[in-house]
Formats: C-alpha cells, sequence, structure tokens
C-alpha cells in the first residue's frame, strides 16, 4: 500500500487476512496505525491539513499552503479529508451532547459575568433545482440563515495596546437550523466554559425576536441587552420618518436622543418616541414600525447601568465571529449543501472550543 505522509509517499508492503479472534478480514497495520480501509494520508499529516483548512478561505488555499511545507495535495483531496473529518468531528459532537458538561477548569474562581451574544447571517445553498438543464421551478439557489452564538467570561475580555478590543479565550457556535438547537450546543459548550459558575448572565444581540425567544427558553434569567449599534440604526430611522430627509435637521435631533439614551436617560427618550405623531403614508407608516420596534426592546436599553457594571453595551464580538464565517463561506461563487457547510462548521468548532484531539482519537 502507498501511504502520504509528511516527508512523503511511503510504499509499504502488508499482510491482508481473516483475525482468527473474531473472524474480520482486514490489515493489521492499518488497524494498528488506526487507518480506515481507504485512508491515503497519515495522520499526521491529516492533522496538519486539517487545520491549515479551518486557517485559511478556502480549499484551493489550504492545499497551496500544504505545496509550501512540502506536501502537494489537489483541492479535492482537501475537500474530501475535510468532510470526513468534519463528519466525524460533528458525530463527537452530538455523543457530547447526551452527556453532562464537565467545566473545562474547576479549579479557577468563579466569574463576575458569563456573557452570550448571538446573531445571524445568511449563505446561499444549492437547491433542488441545482443543476436541472430544463427550465424547472424548482430553485437551483436558496438562501439560508447561518446563526452564531458566543459565549465568554467577562475576565477574559480586554485591550491591545491599540485600544482594540480582545477576548482572550471564546466559545464559538454554528448552526443552520431552528434556534433551539443553536442553544443547546451552545448552552453546552458555555457550561464547559464556566457559565455553570458565573455570578450573573448577560445576553447581547440585535433585537431580532428568535436571539430573545431563545434566551427566553435558554437562559430566562439573563440580563438582555439590545445591541447599542443595531439602536441607534432604529433611531436614525425613527428620525428621517419624523423629520423627513434632511441630514441638518435630522442629525442633530438624532445626536441628542442617543446622548440621552447612552447616559442614562432612556425612559424620557423612549416616552417621546411613543407619542411621536408623524406624517401620513409611507413616513407614517415607518414612524409607526419604528415606535413599534422601541416599544418592544425598552427593557434591553438600560445602556448606562449596564457600562457602569462593566458590562458590554455592544455586540461586536460575535458581528465579528459572523464576519469572519461570511469571508470563508461567502465567497465569489461558492454554494453549499447542507452537510458540506455543517462539516466545515464542524471542523472549525473543534478547533475554537479545544476538541480538537478527540479528532485523533478512534
Amino acid at each position: 500500500m502507498e501511504l502520504r505522509t509528511v516527508v512523503g509517499v511511503v510504499k509499504l508492503q502488508t499482510s491482508y487476512g481473516q483475525d482468527r479472534s473474531d473472524g474480520h478480514w482486514g490489515n493489521p497495520m492499518r488497524e494498528r496505525w488506526g487507518l480506515s480501509v481507504h485512508q491515503a494520508l497519515s495522520p499526521t499529516l491529516e492533522d496538519k491539513l486539517a487545520f491549515t483548512v479551518t486557517a485559511t478561505q478556502s480549499y484551493q488555499a489550504a492545499a497551496e499552503v500544504s505545496c509550501k511545507w512540502g506536501s502537494p495535495v489537489s483541492d479535492s483531496t482537501v475537500h474530501r479529508l475535510t468532510q470526513r473529518l468534519g463528519g466525524k468531528a460533528e458525530a463527537q459532537t452530538q455523543e457530547r451532547l447526551r452527556e453532562i458538561p464537565q467545566e473545562a477548569e474547576p479549579q479557577r474562581a468563579s466569574s463576575e459575568l458569563g456573557v452570550i451574544m448571538m446573531d445571524g447571517w445568511l449563505a446561499q445553498f444549492r437547491g433542488e433545482g441545482w443543476g436541472e438543464e430544463e427550465q424547472t421551478e424548482k430553485k437551483r439557489v436558496e438562501w439560508h440563515e447561518i446563526k452564531n452564538g458566543l459565549f465568554y467570561r467577562i475576565e477574559q475580555a480586554g485591550r491591545t495596546a491599540g485600544d482594540r478590543g480582545v477576548i482572550s479565550e471564546k466559545v464559538l457556535v454554528r448552526w443552520q437550523g431552528p434556534p433551539l438547537e443553536l442553544g443547546r450546543r451552545l448552552h453546552w459548550e458555555a457550561l464547559r466554559g464556566g457559565l455553570g459558575r458565573a455570578k450573573a448572565v448577560e445576553v447581547v444581540g440585535d433585537g431580532i425576536e428568535w436571539i430573545w425567544n431563545l434566551t427566553e427558553d435558554r437562559w430566562g434569567g439573563a440580563t438582555q441587552v439590545l445591541d447599542f449599534w443595531h439602536g441607534a440604526q432604529h433611531v436614525w430611522a425613527l428620525g428621517r420618518a419624523y423629520l423627513g430627509q434632511e441630514e441638518a435637521v435630522v442629525k442633530p435631533w438624532v445626536e441628542d436622543r442617543l446622548h440621552q439614551l447612552r447616559h442614562g436617560e432612556q425612559g424620557a427618550v423612549l416616552e417621546e418616541f411613543a407619542a411621536l405623531k408623524g406624517p401620513r403614508g409611507q413616513r407614517g407608516k415607518a414612524l409607526n414600525e419604528q415606535k413599534k420596534y422601541f416599544a418592544g426592546q425598552a427593557q434591553r436599553m438600560n445602556y448606562q447601568e449596564i457600562a457602569d457594571r462593566g458590562w458590554p453595551i455592544g455586540s461586536g464580538p460575535v458581528e465579528s465571529s459572523c464576519l469572519g464565517s461570511q469571508c470563508r463561506f461567502k465567497r465569489p461563487g461558492q454554494f453549499w449543501t447542507k452537510s458540506g457547510l455543517r462539516h466545515l462548521s464542524a471542523l472549525q468548532e473543534a478547533r475554537a472550543n479545544d476538541h480538537w484531539d478527540e479528532l485523533w482519537v478512534n
């Protein structure tokens, strides 16, 4: 047999036969090394290639990098490896979810705060009509939301010398499907990361309904905070609906209300919003939509008190994770299958959440 390794292709002559102890047919050397029946790459080479896949922006890029460190492979080989190992990573995730999570660092002190952030983004998938040459009513391309969930302990957040926010360690989970499943997976990893001994829990989101529904279902006692930047965008939308599109008129009105919202006067501002009366037509409709939005988010806008505690009022970390995801999964010409995206995601999550070494355990 031929086995591709980090030092090149190795040709071996090995025995194949029937095991007298249990009657199965196989190759004792492959079994001793933990190789599957048709596996052509050594475990060490697979480790390096798989890690490279999670750190680059395409299968082609991973293949090009492998050539640089002396183990040339094709992008199709990298793709097959990713799907196989990603499938194993997903199977291991499902197995872990059946167990009670054990905290990774039980010896450390309790955290003052556990922070959970969630957001979503869209990816292109191959629809039922993909590849059909004749005219069809089936969709050839479909857009589906991918949900990102993130957890970290407040002491893991800091700032660089250049005053840029940074999180030393965090849990990252991605899911395409019902929010409840994202919550199940994120909760498990968060407990492993220390959520169970956090003295308080905060959930920060952009205002979309599924985030708050999931929060009530999974972390009912958490403090909920509407991301300040997203709230500000709705203040701008409300201001334009109320005053019109002239920037010189709208800007000072909006900036004054944002200052009040940020510095503890949200009650007065929200009362003012509720009492606004706009013109008829589209502007009036837009104004009512924004008033309804703020009525639903009012209890999540206590920014001054939250900031005084040293807690975040913005969802920048999960927004950044979504941007990073899109850099990998929304490249020009990319269309995914459900299993293809899930397997690559599972491989990335194994790396991000410190399950990587488990991939090499038979």
